[in-house]
């Protein structure tokens, strides 16, 4: 039997770990939606399009770099001696790093192009006549963007959430980077398992690994449901 304490160990870390994941999934829908929307949208001028493809690019280096690396150079820009880190040293601002804060920076650039990715293929579905017809009949282009672009998009928008959030949850390499392991604070249940595995306590080790792999497939199914809904529209 697990004792209560251990119990209380466990539990602690997989609310640490929805709740970063909550926060990153809803930070991503109010920023990153704009920004695939706009690389979505057609370029007449080359500037603007050259500078979209390294955009791109730079969004979907977190798929090809090991989150280490990732994690290194953002525990190094958010330190107090340079970068943003000095920045708010200089300005009397606690430091991001070993905090929930900096675990939602990290998660949010970690988790970008699997965000941005299926919203962006959902936007470009959209029939430049759809779009046309918006433009003529409403100026503004914040009122197109949610009236026309935003309903269009929608099925996109739901499976880059649902890729954001299970991704967050299985992150590791780059919230122990920036994060370590505080208690209630910055440790995952990704981190959480390392630590039992080190300590040899299969147990506890073998109880979170069998919800995370419970909550998996409940993630992946409703991926796999979203998709199929995708491709029938």
């Amino acid at each position: 039997m697990i004792d209560q304490s251990l119990m209380s160990d466990m539990l602690s870390p997989f609310w640490v770990s929805i709740k970063l994941a909550g926060v990153t999934t809803i930070c991503l829908l109010l920023f990153a939606t704009p920004v695939a929307y706009w690389l979505a949208k057609p370029s007449r001028r080359q500037v603007v399009a050259r500078l979209k493809v390294l955009l791109m690019g730079i969004i979907a280096m977190p798929l090809v770099l090991p989150p280490t690396v990732i994690g290194f150079y953002l525990l190094l820009l958010l330190s107090p001696s340079v970068g943003i880190g000095k920045w708010l040293s200089e300005h009397n601002i606690s430091p991001l790093i070993f905090t929930f804060e900096g675990l939602v920076i990290g998660s949010i650039i970690y988790s970008l192009p699997f965000y941005i990715q299926p919203v962006y293929a959902q936007f470009l579905r959209i029939p430049q006549s759809v779009m046309e017809v918006a433009h003529l009949l409403e100026p503004s282009r914040f009122k197109r963007f949610l009236r026309v672009a935003l309903p269009q998009a929608r099925v996109g928008i739901v499976l880059g959430s649902l890729i954001s959030f299970a991704h967050t949850i299985g992150e590791f390499g780059v919230v122990l980077m920036i994060g370590g392991s505080i208690s209630d604070e910055t440790k995952v249940v990704s981190i959480a398992i390392y630590e039992q595995v080190e300590a040899l306590n299969y147990e506890a080790a073998h109880m979170m690994s069998g919800i995370l792999i419970i909550m998996g497939v409940i993630m992946v199914a409703l991926i796999a449901s979203v998709s199929r809904l995708n491709q029938r529209s």
